[in-house]
């Protein structure tokens, strides 16, 4: 990774600040870093757009965790360009089709841009969507014994740094995975030996988590849309590695050892 020499202070918007990839994105930019969520100092709401050109003014990059809405997106964007913003890295996801109104939105803004796709997340089962369960003994996903190669998000924000303060990103589309491909019941029998309590791993229906995800207020969209990469993991259809991390850092991606070993379960 550079060093960010010669990136301003506050250069470089951050979305979703408080997030799992936006907060380590901040961290590693340091000073160029100008983090922006609902909460920050900088605020910034998808559903304000009275909060997005003052968010950037003085910026010339951004690192987009996009809304759920592509409309709110191309909007954003048409204000980041006028605004003085000529770099925009877009958080996207492994899967997503090559006209994705998201990623369209970025690549049809007139700046640089980079799109990076990565797997899930190693950091779901200690912060996010599985953290629960697992802390209650037992997660249960429509995911069978298919095998995905989860990322360490450390990875995915070092590869998002480069790509907003470097040159030689601009038009490219990293698909990022970890470097081994691993089952849920893999992932949870890791976990236990690092914590010694017990996690049960369910396959269950489909439909069934989907409506599980909405009795806990998911939207239907959200749910729908978890639900169906999971059943990509079941057929198979997830379990190859990208190379995107060693394309763009030189180096391996960190293994699920090396994400315990920084996770909460340590």
């Amino acid at each position: 990774m550079s060093t960010l020499s010669g990136i301003n202070a506050s250069s470089v918007l951050v979305l979703g600040a408080t997030g799992k990839t936006g907060r380590r994105v901040t961290d590693l930019l340091g000073p160029a870093a100008r983090p922006a969520s609902r909460s920050a100092s900088t605020r910034f709401d998808w559903s304000a757009p009275d909060t997005w050109e003052p968010a950037l003014a003085g910026t010339t990059a951004v690192y987009v965790v996009p809304p759920e809405n592509p409309l709110l997106l191309n909007d954003f964007v048409r204000v980041a360009v006028k605004a003085g913003v000529t770099r925009l890295v877009l958080l996207s996801m492994r899967g997503a089709p090559d006209d994705d109104p998201f990623e369209s939105a970025i690549k049809e803004s007139g700046a640089e841009w980079t799109i990076l796709r990565p797997t899930w997340f190693m950091q779901n089962f200690d912060e996010d969507i599985f953290a629960g369960p697992v802390q209650q003994g037992e997660l249960a996903v429509p995911a069978g014994q298919g095998v995905h190669p989860f990322i360490d998000v450390v990875d995915i924000a070092e590869v998002a740094v480069a790509a907003l303060t470097q040159p030689g990103h601009h038009g490219e589309t990293y698909d990022l995975s970890g470097p081994e491909a691993l089952s849920f019941a893999e992932v949870l029998a890791r976990i236990v030996a690092v914590t010694g309590s017990p996690v049960l791993y369910a396959d269950i229906a489909p439909e069934e988590f989907a409506a599980g995800m909405r009795g806990l207020g998911y939207p239907d969209e959200i749910a729908d849309l978890v639900t169906m990469l999971l059943v990509r993991i079941r057929t198979g259809e997830e379990a190859h590695l990208s190379d995107g991390v060693q394309r763009v850092l030189g180096r391996e991606p960190r293994t699920f050892a090396d994400y315990l070993g920084s996770s909460k379960f340590a």
